[in-house]
């Protein structure tokens, strides 16, 4: 029997109509255009303001994208899995609702919860499906509608982030092309720098909770900082050594959107010209689980069948880690 490997076959997108620009930042919070692109590296982000919608419209949207370029049969789809953070309710899953909305009858769906890692490690499961032989077709979609935990008047955070999906279609292949490897990993040290202190199972809302505003992304910035720079730069040498890439023979790093000097760290560690890193932090900001996908759907146009890419993240918990993969088709023909 031929080994199987899972391979992306399309891409789709989606960001909001709203623009929010660093100007109208700088009127909610003491701070400044100059500031934020300086430290961050964010222009702009998009915002789903629109009221009574979650992350499961950003996650339709891309996904029908999706499905409408690849042509894709929707009774063929066998998973579709969502990383998210920011899932419309507590349960049902953000997945099952997407079933509904997509018109899948014949998917089993769930999402898959690891912060803003949360698409590379739903890569690897994915790809896991595909490998085994029991599933041919899965959706995954990385969304986000960070807006709906920020705090708007915390100076440190509101800049960094916004709202976004995008969804990629996994197949099997016997070609020798896909996901190669990757090295990932969870630090549960992470949990005092970065996290949301109440609507969970240990504080529960409450009049108190809601208050004292402990329903905001809360984040200790210069540590989580110094620990994605390390972590992500540690793991993409190390995946590079392992498959012997170099700069040279490396065509795309694409790093989690989160800080670009984070991406500059990583860049320089690998000694890769900025001119084969997928950056769009300007665009969109950090839209956690959604940033990679949305780089690939950026920059599909200029990804060749063959290319060597290497994928990095980091998110709360800590998690992080990097993949492997070699590309799939030549985008400028989609």
């Amino acid at each position: 029997m031929e080994k199987i490997n899972a391979v992306i076959t399309g891409i789709g997108g989606y960001v909001p109509d709203y623009v929010l620009t660093n100007d109208e930042i700088s009127k909610m919070v003491d701070t400044n255009d100059e500031w934020i692109m300086t430290r961050i590296g964010v222009k702009e982000r998009r915002i789903l303001n629109e009221e009574g919608l979650g992350t499961s419209y950003l996650a339709r949207k891309a996904a029908k994208q999706l499905m409408q370029k690849t042509g894709v049969n929707p009774d063929e789809i066998d998973v579709v899995l969502v990383a998210t953070s920011t899932g419309d309710y507590h349960f049902p899953s953000t997945a099952s609702i997407l079933c509904d909305k997509l018109g899948l009858k014949n998917a089993f769906a769930f999402d898959l919860q690891a912060a803003c890692c949360g698409f590379l490690y739903a890569l690897e499961v994915a790809a896991s499906l595909i490998v085994s032989g029991r599933h041919k077709k899965v959706i995954l979609v990385g969304a986000d509608k960070m807006s709906s935990m920020v705090n708007y008047q915390d100076r440190a955070t509101c800049p960094i982030f916004g709202d976004g999906a995008a969804a990629v279609l996994l197949e099997g292949t016997t070609e020798e092309i896909g996901v190669v490897d990757s090295m990932l990993y969870t630090d549960g040290k992470g949990l005092p720098f970065l996290h949301m202190k109440a609507g969970g199972s240990v504080c529960p809302p409450s009049y108190f909770t809601i208050d004292n505003k402990m329903h905001y992304l809360y984040q200790e910035g210069r540590t989580v900082f110094k620990y994605a720079v390390s972590s992500m730069s540690d793991v993409t040498a190390k995946i590079a050594e392992r498959n012997n890439l170099t700069k040279d023979n490396i065509d795309w790093v694409i790093p989690h959107q989160a800080n670009l000097r984070i991406i500059d760290a990583v860049a320089s560690r690998l000694e890769v010209p900025m001119d084969k890193v997928m950056i769009n932090i300007q665009n969109y900001g950090n839209t956690s689980a959604a940033t990679l996908p949305l780089c690939l759907w950026d920059y599909e146009k200029k990804l060749k069948k063959g290319d060597n890419i290497i994928f990095t993240a980091f998110g709360a918990g800590f998690t992080y880690g990097a993949l492997y993969m070699k590309w799939g088709y030549d985008g400028a023909k989609r």
